[in-house]
């Protein structure tokens, strides 16, 4: 995918994020969610390109606007798109960390048409690659992780979802002797932020929405780290439902762990997140003396960059600071 047309991916991302911004502390994630997804969706259509929404707000008898199958854009080169409009609603809602919106773009055919609908998932830094595995224990997970980094199991640090399905999860973890960073929200950056220096966090656990499984095996992909998922319908009130339809369009065995490559099925993936609050890897949206700065995070995995990207729009007598 060639530079302008991932700038103007960008360019979606960032409206995106300084709409639900509005929102930020306001207690409604509905409607922060609401105004990003309308942003995004006006944006994708200025954009010369035949967009396809593989992975969006829900099945299109459930969303408005950015469902699964959904065309966006003007027409051109045939792509394929996985968006969370929103990554953190409560996050958003309540001005807490790591709120982002999330893109991820790939040819035709490249990202996994993943059902509505939950995923065990395991991630890891590049150290951890053949080492960890879904279908491990989380003692054995915890252990590996601990062997590849080189330190004590005492010192590896697990990210988990705060929800009541992981609570042997958590006790399995927390006997090993291993530390726990509990999130509210934002799976995709806990489990992106695994192969980030600095976050403090070296292994993610746990299930969540198996959209967001796709949009973080698009960054890791970018950036060499591991992914893993297995649809878990069994979590979802309408999951026999779900598994009936994905039986028709996902095209691989339901049950069988999926790798990243399976999930992103492509070099020439990219990754887009944008700060909506401030965060570990980016900052959320400042407005100041008459402009509004963003901070995105562009991932590619065709030439295996990782450019940090400031974007000033500035209004009519607005300022612009270089520091």
């Amino acid at each position: 995918m060639d530079l302008s047309r991932i700038m103007q991916i960008l360019n979606v991302a960032e409206v995106a994020a300084i709409a639900a911004a509005d929102w930020n502390g306001k207690g409604d994630k509905v409607a922060a969610d609401a105004a990003a997804t309308e942003a995004m969706r006006n944006a994708f259509n200025e954009i010369d390109f035949s967009g396809r929404i593989v992975i969006g707000e829900g099945e299109r008898d459930e969303a408005p606007m950015l469902y699964v199958g959904e065309e966006v854009g003007r027409g051109g080169a045939e792509t394929d798109i996985a968006v969370d409009p929103l990554e953190g609603t409560n996050l958003c809602a309540y001005n807490r960390p790591n709120a982002l919106t999330t893109i991820a773009v790939a040819p035709k055919g490249a990202l996994l048409f993943a059902p509505d609908t939950y995923m065990d998932k395991i991630a890891s830094g590049p150290a951890c690659r053949g080492k960890v595995h879904i279908d491990s224990s989380p003692e054995a997970n915890v252990k590996a992780v601990a062997t590849a980094l080189g330190k004590p199991v005492s010192d590896v640090n697990v990210c988990i979802l705060l929800r009541d399905r992981h609570a042997e999860l958590i006790e399995a973890v927390r006997a090993t002797g291993a530390r726990i960073r509990l999130i509210d929200d934002g799976d995709v950056f806990g489990a992106i932020a695994t192969a980030v220096p600095g976050t403090g966090i070296d292994l993610y656990l746990g299930s969540g929405g198996a959209p967001e499984g796709v949009l973080a095996a698009a960054g890791l992909k970018a950036i060499g780290g591991v992914f893993m998922g297995k649809l878990a319908f069994e979590l979802d009130p309408k999951g026999a439902e779900k598994r009936a339809r994905a039986e028709k369009t996902a095209g691989l065995d339901l049950d069988a762990p999926l790798t990243m490559d399976m999930l992103v099925r492509s070099d020439e993936a990219v990754f887009i997140a944008c700060g909506v609050t401030d965060g570990e890897m980016v900052d959320g949206v400042r407005v100041a003396e008459g402009s509004v700065v963003t901070s995105s995070i562009v991932m590619n995995s065709a030439d295996k960059t990782v450019r940090f990207v400031k974007t000033v729009r500035r209004s009519e007598g607005g300022a612009v600071r270089f520091s």
